[in-house]
């Protein structure tokens, strides 16, 4: 009888929590507006903490699904790059481009100064670049938030993510090569990789909006054909072992250019969207392990507060440079808050690909990443209702 209960609850697990996950979330949010994905992430780390059966054990499956609903996300941020915007006004791209570099470089400084390898260092530095499009682009959604600091969030979050990810190819690559001495790998673990991600992408960003020309589609429709492409995609990069998560946000700004429109109420794919992302968040928070955030949450404090520093502190000197206030610059950099989810599937993701070091990183960010999934969303939250863009208020 007590191993048929067992057998049950491990069974159910996952649509009892995602059930629960979604009950809360909705709850907390018209009550004290708390961010959806907030609720999401906390009762993922309760399942995780109470160690429920079959929430914490290994699930086939489950990462490629996860994969998938991140794709959505990215897929929809690269939708809402105007690169014309670069064009008109480079000093966006330019802080984009010196903000990461100047993280990368106060990361792998500050966390130096713990008993850390040189290649967990960089890996570290390497994550720490990017903002979660999961995080932003969710909240904004929901928060109907529109305006010159939710624009310069998302495009500067996508600046991070691509940079994030070529960053961690590169510590990828040089890893295959000090450990093999085997420069083809090397090679195909970090440019190839990133080269062949964009140009599968931005491929079949030229592909699906000559398609959908082809045929007077209506919008459901148009929604449906994108979120088939973008499973087909994940699903390709997966079997060539590139990256999903790149290739879906070339898509994205790609299909953006060849103007296909999604309307707002298109925006995170309806209810599949909805689903997915309850499933993503508290997947992502399922896979931290309560020892190690004890143990490394002392250097994740810290490493926040550098992480945080740098993306303020660069927003707020190139505010005036690239046309807005300096109290607009500060919001915008700490809207930029939020990294977790996208760096622990960049990282899942490396490892599954077999690179080795990817276990014990994810162990030494813990609790970095536990903090910034709990309190992340509502610093974007805060941030972004400060600057009066958002049409949802608290109540």
């Amino acid at each position: 009888m007590v191993t048929d209960f067992a057998f049950l609850l491990q069974s159910i697990a996952w649509p009892l929590v995602l059930l629960l996950a979604w009950f809360l979330a909705e709850l907390f949010f018209e009550r004290w507006h708390i961010p959806r994905v907030t609720s999401y992430v906390a009762v993922g780390l309760i399942g995780g903490l109470i160690n429920l059966p079959g929430l914490t054990t290994d699930v086939p499956g489950l990462p490629f699904l996860a994969n998938v609903a991140l794709s959505l996300v990215l897929f929809e941020l690269g939708y809402r790059i105007n690169l014309r915007w670069f064009r008109h006004n480079p000093w966006m791209l330019a802080l984009g481009v010196v903000e990461s570099f100047v993280t990368f470089g106060l990361i792998y400084w500050v966390s130096g100064w713990f008993d850390l390898p040189v290649d967990h260092r960089l890996i570290i530095a390497a994550l720490s670049i990017s903002a979660s499009p999961a995080g932003v682009v969710r909240v904004a959604n929901e928060l109907r938030s529109a305006g010159q600091v939710t624009e310069r969030v998302l495009h500067l979050c996508a600046i991070n993510c691509i940079l994030s990810v070529v960053a961690l190819k590169l510590v990828v690559g040089y890893w295959y090569l000090s450990t093999s001495g085997d420069l083809v790998m090397a090679a195909f673990g970090s440019m190839y990789v990133v080269a062949t991600s964009v140009a599968i992408g931005a491929l079949l960003g030229v592909a699906v909006p000559w398609l959908l020309r082809q045929r007077n589609t209506h919008e459901r429709g148009v929604t449906v054909v994108f979120a088939l492409a973008v499973l087909l995609l994940t699903t390709a990069a997966y079997g060539l072992k590139l990256s999903p998560l790149l290739a879906a946000l070339s898509f994205g700004i790609v299909a953006r250019e060849r103007r296909v429109h999604l309307t707002n109420a298109q925006r995170d794919f309806g209810t599949a969207g909805d689903l997915l992302s309850v499933f993503l968040f508290v997947y992502i928070a399922s896979l931290l392990n309560w020892a190690d955030v004890g143990a490394g949450m002392l250097m994740g404090l810290l490493l926040i507060a550098v992480r945080t520093a740098s993306k303020v502190g660069c927003n707020l000197v190139a505010a005036r440079l690239s046309g807005i206030t300096e109290r607009k610059g500060l919001l915008t950099g700490l809207a930029l808050t939020p990294m977790s989810a996208f760096a622990i599937l960049l990282l899942e993701q490396t490892r599954l690909y077999g690179f080795a070091p990817a276990v014990a990183v994810l162990s030494a960010m813990a609790g970095m990443m536990l903090v910034q999934e709990l309190l992340g969303p509502m610093v974007t939250q805060r941030a972004l209702m400060t600057a009066h863009e958002t049409h949802v208020t608290k109540g």
